[in-house]
């Protein structure tokens, strides 16, 4: 691992020096990833992609893409476009990426199970804001406005995610 890659540690993610706190899945980690069972993946991935909300804050990095009214991410593993952004209308199982509330404000895709997605192992693994210190994610790493603002000006696609088996505490 090198500074620039993103480490999940007991004490939060460490990036470039800094311990950033953070939150993950209620599920835990696993090495086991299904849809629904709450679980930040463990293992190396990479930051696939970023997206932001152009009527909430200015563009966080170069390359990030605007999300729009219509913008959702598909979880149907049953659908051909699982765990890939679509756009409404979507008759199948997803999420809406233009929330009413400030979570998904700034999103950085990882390449967890995507873009080739295997039914069933999990979908829409995420860094994005926390609710609050503590609370967890459905699977994602969360971290604070302000520091999710930092991480996104300095990461590039293809910085790596190392989620390690750390021992619950």
């Amino acid at each position: 691992m090198t500074p620039s890659d993103l480490v999940l540690t007991p004490a939060g993610v460490r990036f470039l020096g800094r311990v950033l706190p953070c939150t993950i899945g209620k599920g835990g980690l696993s090495d086991r990833k299904r849809e629904g069972d709450g679980a930040t993946p463990i293992g190396t991935h990479r930051v696939a992609g970023m997206l932001y909300r152009p009527d909430r804050l200015p563009p966080p990095a170069p390359w990030a893409k605007p999300i729009g009214p219509n913008d959702l991410w598909s979880d149907d593993a049953r659908d051909d476009c699982y765990n890939l952004q679509v756009r409404a209308p979507y008759a199948h199982s997803h999420e809406k990426l233009r929330r009413s509330d400030p979570l998904y404000d700034l999103v950085i895709i990882t390449d967890w199970n995507w873009p080739d997605a295997i039914p069933g192992k999990g979908s829409a693994i995420f860094i994005h804001q926390w609710r609050r210190p503590g609370y967890p994610t459905e699977g994602c790493i969360a971290f604070s406005r302000k520091n999710l603002h930092w991480l996104a000006a300095r990461v590039q696609i293809g910085t790596r995610i190392s989620v390690p088996d750390l021992p619950v505490t």
